[in-house]
């Protein structure tokens, strides 16, 4: 081996998105059947928003920057750090007594999420619809829950749910695509 020829490490890691989908999907899944009204389920999904839906997405997220996708590194790094705020949100703040001014905030924050996750859906179009139907499916969640949560509304905020549920079943099925085709 020649001393003035560097050579360089080659490193291979696997594909990052199934994982950061399925945080996301499993995440997801369980806040919506709270948000429908059908089981109260806070304490298990703040365990799920820590630790699957926001570190491991997060870590998705930066395994795609290794891999050189912007795309999935700002999805996943992005909802990564959703799941760490909603987490931070309801056990580390004190969002006040006011129950409208609670509701306003939070539709304020869905709707900044609901935003990010329009553009993201646009371009999501340049993928495959597996992704396209993830990104519309969560924009209609995050806008219906924006819109429950800002009108005070419990019932747009159960549909939102319903989407929810519809939205973590795309993202399960995109994750299962991504480990199958790996195989």
């Amino acid at each position: 081996m020649s001393t003035d020829t560097p050579t360089r490490a080659v490193s291979s890691i696997a594909d990052p998105g199934p994982l950061g989908l399925a945080g996301f999907a499993m995440t997801t899944f369980v806040l919506s059947f709270h948000n429908t009204g059908l089981f109260h389920v806070t304490p298990v999904v703040f365990g799920l928003a820590i630790f699957y839906g926001g570190i491991a997405q997060l870590a998705a997220g930066m395994w795609e920057f290794v891999k050189g996708n912007t795309f999935g590194a700002t999805a996943f790094a992005s909802y990564g750090a959703f799941w760490l705020s909603f987490w931070y949100l309801n056990t580390k703040t004190d969002l006040g007594s006011n129950a409208n001014d609670i509701n306003h905030s939070l539709g304020l924050w869905l709707l900044a999420w609901f935003i990010f996750t329009l553009y993201m859906f646009v371009a999501s179009l340049k993928t495959n619809p597996f992704l396209m139907a993830v990104f519309f499916l969560l924009a209609i969640t995050f806008i219906l829950l924006s819109i429950g949560n800002w009108s005070d509304t419990p019932n747009i905020v159960k549909v939102g749910g319903w989407v929810g549920i519809a939205t973590a079943v795309a993202a399960w099925v995109t994750s299962f695509r991504g480990v199958y085709l790996s195989l």
